[in-house]
């Protein structure tokens, strides 16, 4: 069993855990880190052994989903920088995140972002009441900049996934590589924004309930 499976089968017990413990409440738990840290397949392997080892219906709910348009980047003039903290809709993922915790409507349709066109598509998942646990995955969910610093507590547990700084570089690389990008396109988007970014997060991230060490 690889590093992954062994941690999102941990994870996924533990989530089941305090599903049990909440007396029936939707549990929330967040998977965060910097980009290219593995957190993303984390997440979606946690979700799928909930589904498979606990009976739970699980779902998956990334924070790419509240970036902000390129138009309004343009306008911000922060085009070159997307993916920094200041190029999210904090307070409207935020709420999101209280409504889903509350669980008060029938289903709830989510934003999700399309890589492949640099692009959120709105109400691109739909999340129903039925769903006991929610697993969030995002760089920012334990920052302690405001208004990020809110979030935290809205989680009933947290994992921060760390990666050393030589392989965060190179699966950045590698990334941008499977896109097709010229060599000078990656490394400027590397080494000014995604390298920059992934640093901050782990700097400026609050200490988890579990730290994960994926190198």
């Amino acid at each position: 069993m690889s590093n992954i499976e062994e941690n999102a089968s941990e994870i996924a017990r533990v989530a089941a855990e305090r599903l049990s413990e909440s007396g029936g409440k939707r549990v929330l738990i967040a998977i965060a880190g910097a980009p290219g840290s593995g957190k993303s397949t984390l997440a979606e392997r946690i979700v799928q052994r909930l589904k498979a080892d606990h009976g739970v219906n699980a779902a998956l709910f990334p924070m790419d989903g509240y970036h902000y348009d390129d138009v309004v980047l343009e306008q911000m003039g922060r085009r070159p920088f997307k993916g920094a903290i200041d190029t999210f809709d904090a307070h409207g993922f935020r709420r999101m995140l209280e409504r889903l915790k509350a669980n008060e409507d029938d289903v709830v349709a989510v934003p999700v972002f399309d890589r492949s066109i640099e692009i959120a598509r709105a109400g691109g998942s739909l999340i129903p009441q039925s769903t006991d646990i929610i697993v969030c995955e995002g760089n920012y969910l334990l920052s302690r900049q405001a208004p990020w610093g809110r979030l935290k507590p809205i989680f009933d547990f947290t994992v921060f996934v760390d990666v050393s700084e030589d392989n965060l570089r190179k699966r950045l690389q590698d990334r941008w590589r499977s896109f097709g990008l010229d060599p000078t396109e990656i490394n400027r988007k590397v080494e000014e924004n995604d390298l920059p970014n992934g640093l901050a997060i782990i700097s400026g991230s609050a200490e988890p309930d579990r730290r994960i060490d994926n190198n």
